[in-house]
């Protein structure tokens, strides 16, 4: 993400950023909330006479409108973030609109207060944008996945199978060969890879690997997991190797703190979750690390109950950690209310 502008009062005005990734549009989506007034460029059906038998084919014009937020939906595969809401600036001020955030498009956006997580999403992006990405590639004897690291988690791009005759020398150098001719077509050029799997096979797909894209295979280090697919490259991310990579993954931070959470559940020791537990331990000033899922923090703005709660936890030097319900560690933070909290002492319900 690149901030073309910033023009603020206090809390209150305009940041202008470009989208630069997929990632970005997800931030996006958190960054801008309902109320918000959001320009960019978009395409419009100009106005045209109707009093024709066979009336003309109306010809979009593109044209910057002002719309104020009433919703917004996040197409990952289509790369894409709607936003939609009444025009206020522009043609056809009052008419109901939908601009099209993706890669690319410089949008503005005004706000009466941002949030500190607001300010510091985007912060994170644009310092996410100078980091290298990362491809991970889960490999035992006859199968593998590919996969890309993203903020929101992980995208499985391909899963290679190969059928029969895995001992056979040409037909692995085959099942070999064809997890590289994805790589070539799958890996940005400055992306770095993470090489995964159980036993050797990996080993000896990097021996492979090595010998015919020696530039690529150089960006390229192993791990040791007790298996392939998700459950694999979610233990690439506790083991740390994506962090070695891009110094402090988000995702890989939000594994560690949900492992961490759970064994203090398990233990009934110093974690709590749920509003109301939350609460009753921020009264008593326990709450070192809160951790809220992206969609409670989001119907929390709309219903007006979660800020206030936020701002307690920063005034008490508390640290809030928003967790991305696309990825595992958000999927179980949701499932247990969507906020809980590690506390800095253990606190009776």
């Amino acid at each position: 993400m690149r901030v073309t502008k910033r023009s603020l009062k206090g809390r209150s005005g305009e940041i202008a950023v470009t989208a630069e990734t997929l990632d970005d549009l997800w931030h996006l989506k958190y960054i801008v909330e309902k109320g918000d007034l959001v320009f960019a460029l978009t395409k419009r059906k100009a106005d045209a006479a109707t009093d024709k038998l066979r009336p003309e084919k109306v010809e979009k014009k593109t044209v910057r409108l002002g719309i104020r937020v009433e919703d917004m939906e996040f197409h990952k595969f289509a790369n894409r973030l709607r936003i939609h809401g009444p025009i206020e600036h522009g043609m056809d001020a009052g008419a109901f609109h939908t601009l099209n955030i993706e890669i690319g498009t410089n949008l503005s956006v005004t706000k009466d207060r941002w949030k500190n997580d607001q300010l510091e999403r985007i912060e994170e992006a644009v310092e996410s944008s100078k980091r290298p990405r990362v491809v991970l590639v889960g490999v035992e004897e006859g199968d593998a996945d590919i996969g890309f690291v993203h903020h929101y988690g992980i995208e499985i791009y391909s899963h290679i199978h190969q059928s029969s005759g895995k001992r056979e020398t040409g037909l692995r150098a085959d099942f070999f060969k064809e997890i590289v001719e994805q790589l070539r077509h799958a890996v940005p050029e400055d992306a770095s890879i993470v090489v995964a799997g159980p036993g050797f096979t990996k080993d000896d797909f990097m021996k492979y690997f090595r010998d015919v894209e020696p530039d690529m295979a150089s960006k390229a280090l192993t791990e040791d997991t007790s298996m392939i697919g998700r459950t694999g490259f979610q233990e690439v991310l506790k083991r740390g190797a994506v962090d070695r990579i891009m110094q402090e993954s988000r995702i890989a931070r939000e594994s560690i703190l949900m492992e961490a959470l759970l064994k203090e559940i398990a233990v009934s020791g110093k974690a709590a979750y749920g509003f109301a537990d939350v609460k009753n331990a921020l009264d008593f000033g326990a709450v070192e690390t809160l951790l809220v899922a992206d969609e409670t923090l989001r119907d929390g703005r709309e219903k007006g109950n979660i800020d206030h709660l936020l701002r307690e936890v920063e005034q008490a030097q508390g640290k809030v950690v928003v967790f991305s319900t696309e990825f595992e560690p958000g999927v179980q933070l949701h499932k247990l209310g969507g906020i809980a909290a590690l506390l800095r002492f253990r606190v009776q319900g």
